[in-house]
Formats: structure tokens, sequence, C-alpha cells
């Protein structure tokens, strides 16, 4: 799942971004309500993480003009302001939680997984990703292949999940680490054959048919073998 961050102070942005991602999510980040704006009316986020007080356009204002423009992405507005007002006008602009500073990042992640679930209840988004016998539950978080439960680290169940979100579709190394990395990630390191070893161990281990495949110059698919 990928989640997207709008927030102007880097060290709380470079916060949120590495707790996302160590609990298996896929995070963008941008500064200003413009790109908050231009990113979102693109798609395929999940769910965002606003400030109000931005440079330039307001996250409020932000907000606003998405839903002007049926934008229904979830956005949790994570704001210094903490009176009452202040997060009722939240709310009337169209955010759907309101998350005060300094805050929990425990608590901010828990408000994040509320807002995807409910969201999923309306959205067309699956509930459970299954090709063949591998199966995810991306609300619980949990993986099995046969009935047989499987552990996966933050980033392995990241790549699967995008596996599974494109069966069948061959997803080049680049296109791999800027999903589960950032996108200024070295594209000449091997960390995306070394976390594809990993993830293959796991879900082919004891003999299981192949359906992670690597295509030597392409990238990976999942298909059958």
């Amino acid at each position: 799942m990928r989640i997207l961050i709008v927030e102007d102070d880097q060290k709380i942005a470079d916060f949120v971004a590495k707790g996302l991602r160590e609990a298996g999510f896929a995070v963008d980040a941008v500064r200003t309500g413009e790109d908050g704006l231009s990113c979102l009316l693109a798609g395929a986020y999940d769910a965002a993480i606003a400030d109000i007080m931005l440079p330039g356009m307001d996250g409020l204002a932000m907000i606003s003009r998405l839903r002007d423009n049926r934008v229904t992405t979830p956005i949790l507005i994570l704001s210094a302001k903490r009176s009452v007002d202040d997060r009722v006008l939240g709310f009337q602009k169209g955010g759907d939680d309101y998350l005060t500073k300094p805050f929990s990042f425990t608590e901010l992640l828990a408000r994040v997984q509320a807002l995807i679930r409910r969201a999923g209840v309306s959205q067309p988004s699956p509930t459970r990703l299954q090709f063949e016998d591998l199966a995810m539950d991306p609300l619980r978080r949990e993986v099995s292949r046969g009935g047989e439960r499987i552990d996966l680290q933050p980033r392995e169940y990241s790549l699967l999940e995008y596996l599974l979100r494109h069966p069948g579709q061959v997803l080049s190394k680049t296109m791999i680490l800027e999903h589960v990395w950032d996108y200024d990630f070295d594209p000449q390191t091997n960390v995306v054959d070394v976390l594809v070893f990993r993830l293959r161990n796991k879900i082919e281990k004891e003999g299981r048919p192949r359906l992670l495949h690597t295509l030597r110059g392409m990238g990976y698919v999942l298909k059958k073998e």
C-alpha cells in the first residue's frame, strides 16, 4: 500500500516516512500543497498525511481542491493547531482524521490503518489478494500459501503485495526500487535481487511450484510455472 506525506518540516517527514516503510508501506513525500495536490489527483495512493501550514497552498486548501475534484483518498491531517475550531475546520474541508503535534508514531500508524480499513468498505480495492494458492490479507497483513502462514519482513511484504496487485506483469528493478524504496535509491545496487531471493525462499520452500520468475534483463513476474 502506498502513502503520500505532504509536510514541509523535513525532520517530521523523514521520521514518519521511516516508520511507515518499516511497517511495510511504500511512501512518497512532498513539501508543498501544490505538489501534494498534483500527486493525489494522479491517484495511486491508499491514504495521505498532510500538514496544514504549508508554503504556498496550505493543507486545507489542498484538501478542499481534492474533494472538489471528487478525489476520495483518505487524508489524515497532522497539525500543530490544537483547538476544537481548528479540528472542526479540518473535517469541514474534507479531512478524514486529525492528529496534533507532537504525536506518537504508534497512534499515527493506527489511525492511518483505520482510515484505509474504512475506505476499503466503500472502495473497490480488494480486501484479499490471491494468485494460485498464494494469498494475502492486506488489512490483517497476513500471508499464506496453501493455507500455511508465511511470516515476512516489511519490505518482503511490500514486494509481494506489489507483485500480487500486478500478476502476469513484468516488474523491472527500477519499478520495484521506486515502489519499495525511495525514488533516489541507487539503481546500481543489488538490493532488489537480494529481496527477491529472500521472498522466493519463503513462498517457494519445500518444493512448492515456482511462482516468482526472473526474466533476465527485464525484471520479475508472478506467473504459473
